[in-house]
């Protein structure tokens, strides 16, 4: 009989969360149109970075965008 080598299989590596996302991505995890996106970008509501030319949007600054939205909608609700 002969020994049958051993076949060693590549293990799977865990890829960390991202923490930097796209506009497109932005968007999509907002719910919204990258076009939407871009606009809020553009005018500062929406925080982002640069990274030499790649514009990218960390995760906390899609959540507080999410926060001051909810926030600004339940004080200007009227009183019932």
């Amino acid at each position: 009989m002969t020994a049958q080598p051993t076949v060693e299989v590549p293990t799977q590596r865990h890829m960390p969360t991202r923490v930097l996302l796209t506009v497109e991505e932005a968007a999509e995890r907002l719910g919204i149109g990258k076009t939407k996106a871009y606009t809020l970008v553009k005018s500062g509501d929406l925080e982002s970075v640069l990274i030499g030319r790649l514009r990218r949007i960390h995760v906390d600054a899609i959540d507080r965008y999410a926060a001051r939205l909810v926030a600004e909608q339940i004080s200007t609700r009227p009183a019932a």
